[in-house]
């Protein structure tokens, strides 16, 4: 039963850092620059991702020198970019013609594996097994894959004046997380600067 309970506190922990209900509006705004979302590159790449660093943890991000806050801001970065977009109705991340990079940026990171997700997964290791955390990034990513699949359908439901309202207020609220994760890390890196 305690494995249960751990299992649904792991699963609904990453579902909300993942938010992929709330990236709905991102994703159909990516849709319609890419033509095309590829559901199956896009959960692979998360899945390879997450699981790196579920089994490395942040001694992958030592490895090459860089540190869990260095990692969320460069997230946070491209992420403040994409809003910034939703709310202008401009262009600046240029469609890719290649899709299969397309699907990997960003899409599967840093929307779905992004900083959150990552130092999410790092910090649960400390609290939960291995084997839970991998179960329960598989829910997740079950649920990201049926969300992908059923962007075209919602995308029918809402219509474009709905579509082109929520870009709007998703947009803000994409830049708001974005200078929270920005803000927060840079925070860390200048304590950490200091620290002798």
């Amino acid at each position: 039963m305690n494995y249960l309970n751990d299992l649904i506190t792991i699963s609904l922990t990453l579902f909300a850092v993942i938010d992929i209900i709330g990236s709905i509006p991102v994703l159909i705004d990516l849709k319609k620059k890419q033509g095309h979302i590829k559901s199956e590159k896009v959960v692979a790449f998360a899945f390879t991702l997450m699981v790196l660093f579920l089994v490395l943890g942040d001694g992958l991000l030592k490895l090459i020198g860089i540190d869990v806050a260095s990692f969320a801001i460069a997230g946070a970065l491209v992420i403040f970019i994409i809003g910034l977009e939703m709310i202008l109705g401009i262009e600046i991340m240029k469609p890719d013609k290649d899709l299969e990079s397309a699907a990997i940026v960003p899409i599967a990171f840093p929307i779905i594996a992004g900083a959150g997700t990552i130092t999410t997964i790092i910090s649960l290791k400390a609290g939960y097994s291995n084997t839970l955390i991998f179960i329960g990034i598989v829910i997740n990513l079950i649920i990201v894959y049926v969300m992908l699949k059923l962007i075209p359908v919602i995308e029918g439901k809402i219509g474009s004046a709905g579509i082109s309202v929520l870009r709007r207020i998703f947009g803000v609220l994409l830049i708001a997380i974005s200078v929270k994760i920005f803000t927060t890390n840079i925070a860390i890196i200048f304590k950490n600067s200091f620290v002798f």
